[in-house]
């Protein structure tokens, strides 16, 4: 019996496919070599029972037993903590895997989401707003590209604070934001050479697709 059920949207359009947050998990328990299924929601619309899982109204969640874990960095601790695949037993490499994997969600992505969302709308806009926000992300960038350099993971071995961390910067990248940021750019293409991601890539584009109105059955 398989306990660890991922749960994650029938159908997405498909500009975010490739980008869902699903992707984090899928690729963690990739990695670990972790058995799970996947479930769906519907996309369109969200009840209850979708509500009661993730109070926001988003995807991913997982259930492990009678737990049911929201937030992809929450899941990813826990995942952490069922493999040292993910996350190392030492105490000193687990306290630098957590430090990362916050400052992936707080001090990046605070950053990069927004960017990326005016990135996604088209919007050219080049306003003061516009300016601080490119001038905010250039700034993180710029950090990281000194913390990354001859380090080629973020803890050491590589661990759920490289999936949390490389798929933040796979998101700028998409749209050419790391042009100016080889350190990055090279940690993001290391990151996806893996096998574990090209298979959980593969199987959420593969999930969304079969979902399409326009598949013929």
């Amino acid at each position: 019996m398989i306990d660890l059920i991922l749960t994650t949207f029938d159908w997405v359009p498909e500009i975010p496919r490739g980008f869902v947050r699903d992707l984090r998990v899928r690729w963690a328990l990739e990695e670990a070599g972790l058995p799970y299924r996947v479930e769906s929601v519907p996309f369109g619309e969200r009840n209850a029972g979708h509500f009661s899982h993730q109070p926001f109204g988003q995807v991913p969640w997982l259930k492990d037993g009678d737990m049911s874990i929201f937030e992809s960095g929450a899941i990813l601790l826990h995942l952490g903590e069922m493999s040292d695949a993910l996350m190392s037993t030492d105490r000193r490499e687990r306290a630098r895997v957590l430090e990362w994997l916050f400052a992936a969600l707080n001090s990046v992505e605070m950053a990069s989401l927004p960017w990326s969302i005016f990135q996604f709308t088209g919007d050219t806009q080049s306003g003061p707003g516009r300016k601080q926000l490119d001038a905010f992300l250039k700034a993180r960038l710029q950090h990281m590209e000194t913390a990354l350099t001859q380090r080629e993971w973020l803890a050491g071995s590589f661990s759920i604070a490289d999936i949390l961390m490389a798929d933040v910067l796979r998101l700028v990248d998409r749209f050419d934001g790391l042009a100016e940021f080889p350190t990055c750019r090279g940690y993001v293409a290391r990151a996806v050479d893996r096998p574990a991601f090209a298979r959980a890539y593969a199987d959420q584009i593969a999930h969304f697709a079969a979902a399409d109105p326009t598949t013929s059955v």
